[in-house]
């Protein structure tokens, strides 16, 4: 009893907060504190269990039994004296790396804003290997000016470095992102700095985060870093310009650059920046890393599989029921909503929405034919059907389509789609399946009931697809029968992925 008494006594609760609150119920028994009683926890448990005992003919064996049971339960949720245990699946050691955070603290972050951010790094430098002879952090803090908060060889330990990150403070001036790269490249990545000689055994690795558009030039000072060996990740929040981004990020563009709405979810990027400098994983135990259906770890790597009756598409990623021959013939043209109120950090996840449907398909002369088309105030063929005979010539059009950003004329895209897109002058095949997939985020700004019995009644079948502001009522008049197959609604354009993978069954059947 008195071992368990001071080793509960000597382990402090971590971080300054209590261990679980339990109290003294009948039998003294721990058991959680009902309305209006006082939580007693740690020390004080044992305390009050003692008091409690006192004068019991069982007191000793009440005693003991308490002691006990309070001690593995704070053990279990702390850990030895207060540690808390290790989460499953972080089995990752990264490769040596020098990495510099780039951290823009312009006015236009706000303090509670930028907290988010220092958040985000720690949980990045939480999941590296720290030292000397491993991964070696640095953080440059821009606005204006730019302020070299710590160096690549100021901090040798991972405590010392969450500590430093705790007390960066933002500048709160204007946004001169080149002149922060050039800064990283002059000084941070320098031998006088703590940066290794450029060699294949370790990585230059820029994390770059920003949330407007600079006020200086960033695509030429990128271009040299990139360069001079340095691998640079663009991070873009709010009303950032996507534009900027894509100069800065390295190739792939795909995996360089992440945007997300507000700083209150830039922690969801953390996984992925953990996962990119690990080595050594069991990486299908971290998270499902967009596998759709079946994970399997492979030594510091992993791949995707696929469910008996479904194949493996070329993403190596998704899975699809499409099989090759005659019966998967298609027709299918996505008619795409431009309006302004899409915004054009959004009009990017939509591009990235078309082409995961893409994936899906066999496409060919004699299987699936994709067209595109672009509405607002006016419609616009993007590509007609046909145009493209192979998956990456269409991924890489969809990439390349420009932003309408204009008005809502749903209808008069309806109208289009039946007298041209699905026409033979416009590459339809006669006696192929038609599918169109309507794409909105907003009311129709003119009629729609009209044009969308007619493409209905000419045996299309039709999906719609809306987000955000989209009038449900809209969605399901566009939709084929049964409606509640065909017909798809998120708030948040961030999630339109999991209808894509639904679409991605719902097409091929």
């Amino acid at each position: 009893v008195q071992y368990f008494l001071l080793v509960l006594l000597a382990c402090p609760s971590p971080l300054g907060a209590p261990p679980p609150a339990l109290h003294t119920c009948q039998g003294l028994a721990p058991c959680l504190p009902e309305e209006g009683q006082v939580n007693i926890s740690g020390p004080r448990l044992l305390l009050a269990t003692l008091h409690s005992a006192s004068g019991s003919s069982t007191a000793m064996d009440r005693i003991f039994s308490a002691l006990l049971l309070s001690l593995l339960l704070l053990l279990q949720s702390y850990g030895v004296c207060g540690a808390p245990p290790q989460p499953r699946g972080t089995l990752c050691r990264t490769k040596p790396t020098d990495l510099v955070f780039v951290i823009d603290s312009s006015r236009s972050v706000r303090p509670h804003e930028f907290e988010k951010v220092k958040v985000f790094m720690s949980r990045v430098i939480e999941g590296l290997d720290v030292g000397p002879n491993s991964t070696r952090v640095g953080v440059i803090n821009y606005a204006s000016a730019v302020k070299n908060e710590f160096s690549l060889k100021t901090y040798q330990n991972k405590a010392g470095l969450l500590q430093a990150v705790q007390r960066i403070e933002p500048l709160s001036t204007g946004t001169m992102t080149g002149l922060a790269i050039q800064f990283a490249i002059s000084r941070a990545f320098s031998d006088s700095e703590g940066a290794r000689v450029r060699s294949p055994n370790f990585n230059k690795v820029a994390i770059v985060v920003t949330d407007g558009r600079p006020q200086d030039g960033v695509q030429d000072v990128s271009a040299r870093a990139r360069a001079a060996g340095i691998e640079i990740f663009a991070i873009g929040v709010g009303r950032v310009d996507m534009h900027t981004l894509r100069q800065i990020a390295s190739e792939p563009l795909d995996d360089h650059v992440d945007y997300v709405e507000s700083y209150s979810v830039i922690e969801k990027l953390t996984h992925k920046f953990q996962e990119a400098f690990c080595v050594v994983s069991d990486l299908c135990a971290t998270g499902d890393h967009d596998c759709e259906q079946i994970c399997i770890s492979t030594p510091g790597a992993y791949k995707c599989a696929c469910k008996e009756g479904f194949t493996l598409n070329n993403d190596g990623k998704t899975c699809s029921a499409c099989s090759g021959g005659s019966g998967s013939a298609l027709d299918l043209v996505f008619l795409i909503d431009g309006s302004k109120s899409v915004r054009p950090e959004n009009f990017e996840l939509v591009k990235k929405f078309i082409n995961q449907i893409v994936d899906s398909l066999e496409v060919s002369d004699k299987q699936a034919q994709v067209g595109l088309v672009q509405y607002s105030s006016s419609v616009r063929q993007e590509f007609p059907l046909g145009q493209f005979k192979n998956k990456k010539d269409i991924k890489a059009a969809v990439k390349k389509m420009a932003y309408m950003e204009k008005g809502t004329m749903t209808g008069q895209a309806l109208k289009y789609l039946i007298d041209s897109s699905f026409s033979i002058i416009n590459g339809a095949r006669p006696g192929v399946p038609k599918v169109g997939i309507v794409f909105t985020d907003g009311r129709s700004q003119d009629y729609i009931t009209d044009a969308a019995k007619k493409a209905k009644d000419l045996g299309f079948r039709m999906f719609a697809v809306g987000v955000g502001n989209a009038v449900e009522d809209e969605l399901r008049e566009i939709a084929s029968e049964p409606v509640a197959e065909h017909y798809f609604y998120t708030a948040d354009f961030r999630t339109i992925s999991k209808i894509g993978k639904k679409l991605q069954m719902k097409i091929c059947v």
